[in-house]
């Protein structure tokens, strides 16, 4: 039996301290994207976060993970949720490719494998994930998912120098189970 976390293109695995300069690369691709724009941060300020990443417990349902490409054992991407609320049933989660890896199958295979941990293991109810609206590939990947666009915010956001939409976009658990396989294989 192959493990839960691992598809036909990627497995999901835990940061490590070598993985620094993946997240620095990520992080470039997104302010690339106009998704995010931080103040530069040091490569020493990277391998503290993966060395603190790798050595931290489990957060309950918050969790990151790295997407690794299993042909090449490269990190790819990362994936994971970053809210919770257990009683009311609902997460929010993120995925995040390379700009080299994008188009290869990979954020919809890494957003699957986590998307049946979190409805069939963790029985949450209910996923919702924030897109800014001018990341067109974004919207279309959670499209292609099976999400369903729930709202959008209005000028809800301010990057680089622009008010921008943030769509709200969601997917229940039956919706899930209807579109992918809710067992391992």
């Amino acid at each position: 039996m192959t493990s839960f976390w691992t598809g036909k293109r990627v497995r999901l695995r835990g940061i490590e301290p070598d993985d620094w300069s993946a997240f620095m690369r990520f992080t470039a691709d997104e302010e690339g994207l106009g998704d995010l724009l931080q103040p530069p941060r040091s490569a020493e300020g990277y391998r503290v976060w993966a060395r603190e990443q790798a050595a931290a417990k489990s957060d309950g349902d918050c969790f990151q993970l790295a997407i690794e490409a299993v042909d090449a054992s490269a990190i790819v991407g990362a994936v994971g949720s970053h809210l919770a609320d257990p009683r009311a049933g609902w997460f929010e989660y993120g995925v995040t490719i390379g700009t080299d890896h994008r188009g290869k199958g990979y954020a919809i295979e890494a957003v699957v494998l986590l998307l049946r941990f979190m409805f069939a293991e963790r029985r949450y109810h209910r996923c919702q994930a924030r897109i800014f609206a001018h990341n067109e590939a974004s919207l279309a990947l959670h499209r292609r998912l099976g999400f369903t666009e729930e709202g959008r915010l209005r000028d809800h956001v301010f990057v680089a120098g622009q008010h921008r939409d943030l769509v709200m976009m969601g997917m229940l658990a039956d919706e899930f189970a209807r579109l992918h396989s809710i067992s391992e294989r």
